[in-house]
C-alpha cells in the first residue's frame, strides 16, 4: 500500500508543478480534475498509476525540450 501512496504523491506533486509552473501545458493532461470516471468500477492499480506518472513525465520533458526551457 505504501507504493500506491508514493505513486499518488508523485502524481499529485508533478500535476501541481505542471499546473503552477507550466499552465500552458496543464490543458493537455486530457482530464478535467472535477470529472469522475464514467466506468462503474474503473481499474486503478499500481501499473495504471505508474503508466500515468510516466506519461506526465514524458509530457513535461517533451514540453521542456521543444519550448523555452524555464529551468
Amino acid at each position: 500500500m505504501n507504493d500506491l501512496k508514493e505513486l499518488l504523491n508523485e502524481i499529485s506533486d508533478l500535476t501541481n508543478t505542471i499546473e503552477t509552473q507550466y499552465p500552458e501545458l496543464y490543458q493537455f493532461l486530457e482530464e478535467d480534475p472535477m470529472t469522475l470516471p464514467v466506468a462503474r468500477h474503473p481499474k486503478v492499480d499500481k501499473s495504471t498509476l505508474e503508466k500515468y506518472l510516466q506519461s506526465l513525465r514524458e509530457l513535461l520533458k517533451h514540453h521542456l525540450e521543444t519550448h523555452n526551457n524555464r529551468g
